[in-house]
């Protein structure tokens, strides 16, 4: 029988982590598959880690992954996806917003025969007028800059399949930016639509800032796009300054008007250090992302592994 791994990370998931695994449980012992349940505590400080363990020792079918500290969801993910055996797994978080409900429709593409079936929002309830928007400028952005196709309106919840997730297993890289790895291994994708519901407890730990940090992860992981606009920006900014200059230098010779020059030359000046900050900004993003591949570091560490007990 095919092996299916359900990966879930989880940070501070103590509110919701019971009612998921209930509606979990529900749908896995519909599937005709051996099912597992590999929990990923990405360094929680409340009681999920606690909760896991009495998840496990109710349900043989459960695994689960403690990490040393919190290094982020994309690294938590990583290490489920490492630890994850059988025919192919599906990646879901824990706050019941990804309806565990639409894993059996995954698994029938999966079965129909592609690699990586990623599941895509139609609409996203419980989330304000100015968290769609800026979900949607981000995803229509990297649609613009990425030369690698990232699925909109789409997060990590998918099915990968053994031979992807063996590929995705190659890709060691510090800075992670998991949807577009997801893209970059290639083989046959689909997609399967679905309503995303609000939380069902906890609350989110994704604020502005954060996803601001992901959405330049993204960009700068799968797009040289803002290189070449610094480069754009100073060519015209060169191109104005050379225009303006001839513009005084035959007022001053053909009409013997000097021009005034103080708060035009503050502007200019401004202006010029303006782009160059700017540049030496987005600069400066590249040169972070070397310096941290260069260190390679690991990408997490384990402090205590739980696996699936075998059936029977």
């Amino acid at each position: 029988m095919p092996q299916l791994t359900i990966v879930v990370p989880a940070f501070n998931e103590s509110a919701v982590l019971r009612s998921f695994h209930r509606r979990l449980r529900d749908v896995i012992d519909q599937l005709p598959l051996d099912c597992r349940v590999l929990y990923v505590d990405d360094g929680s400080r409340d009681d999920t880690w606690s909760i896991i363990l009495s998840l496990l020792a109710a349900d043989p079918r459960v695994g689960a992954l403690k990490l040393s500290r919190n290094f982020g969801k994309e690294a938590a993910l990583t290490a489920g996806l490492d630890a994850a055996g059988g025919d192919a797994a599906v990646v879901i978080d824990a706050d019941l917003q990804d309806p565990p409900e639409l894993i059996p429709a995954l698994v029938e593409q999966w079965q129909a025969g592609y690699d990586v079936v990623y599941a895509t929002r139609t609409a996203r309830d419980g989330e304000g007028r100015f968290k769609r928007f800026t979900a949607a400028a981000f995803y229509r952005s990297m649609e613009k800059l990425s030369e690698t196709a990232i699925p909109r309106d789409t997060g990590d919840f998918r099915l990968l399949s053994r031979r992807a997730l063996d590929a995705l297993g190659q890709l060691r890289e510090r800075q992670r930016f998991m949807k577009g790895l997801f893209s970059w291994i290639g083989f046959p994708q689909t997609a399967v639509h679905y309503l995303r519901e609000p939380r069902h407890g906890g609350t989110s730990k994704w604020n502005y800032w954060r996803l601001t940090q992901l959405a330049i992860e993204g960009i700068t992981s799968f797009s040289t796009a803002p290189l070449r606009l610094a480069t754009w920006v100073g060519l015209a900014s060169a191109t104005l300054a050379f225009v303006y200059g001839l513009w005084v230098l035959v007022r001053t010779l053909v009409y013997g008007d000097l021009v005034r020059g103080y708060p035009t030359l503050m502007l200019v000046i401004l202006f010029l250090g303006g782009v160059q900050l700017l540049a030496l900004g987005v600069i400066g993003e590249y040169l972070g992302r070397n310096y941290a591949e260069s260190k390679q570091r690991p990408l997490y560490f384990i402090e205590e592994q739980r696996l699936p007990r075998p059936p029977g």
